[in-house]
């Protein structure tokens, strides 16, 4: 299996398959409610929409950059802010199933000398930066890992 299918495998397992690390992120925001999604059960927390948004946003960063877009924050921010529109939520789970595809799409369109291009001039933690192409979607993968195992706790609060 190339680096390229081994990483598509990744980000799918982690999106909606047979997650080794637990839910997988959809699996985990199935049942969650517009209440529970907006609820705080942790005061300091972000919410589970909020930590969604976080998701859907930072995952079309990395497409983006993955087009040829400069390394930065998310455009509508790093915790984008959640809708005052309760119904809005039902449209949660279609974004999240749209960003991973634009995702996967723009990943299986990659060479293998793509994966090995750095991102940004140098290392910034925060934005994902001086690391390869290949590294970043691993880190896509965890960030997306770390987060479902967040909302499964939250769920649970």
């Amino acid at each position: 299996m190339s680096e390229r299918a081994r990483i598509v495998d990744l980000l799918c397992r982690v999106h909606n398959g047979d997650a080794w690390h637990g839910p997988s992120l959809m699996d985990a925001l199935a049942g969650v409610t517009a209440a529970q999604a907006r609820a705080r059960p942790i005061p300091a927390a972000h919410s589970i929409w909020e930590t969604a948004l976080h998701i859907i946003a930072w995952r079309h960063e990395v497409r983006e950059r993955l087009r040829g877009k400069k390394p930065a924050l998310p455009e509508p921010g790093d915790w984008p802010p959640v809708p005052d529109d309760d119904g809005k939520w039902a449209e949660v789970a279609t974004l999240m199933d749209v960003s991973h595809r634009l995702l996967v799409v723009a990943v299986e369109s990659l060479s293998d000398t793509d994966l090995e291009r750095k991102v940004g001039p140098s290392r910034q933690a925060g934005l994902g930066t001086g690391v390869t192409v290949a590294v970043m979607l691993h880190g896509v993968a965890q960030h997306d890992a770390y987060h479902a195992g967040q909302i499964s706790l939250l769920k649970k609060a």
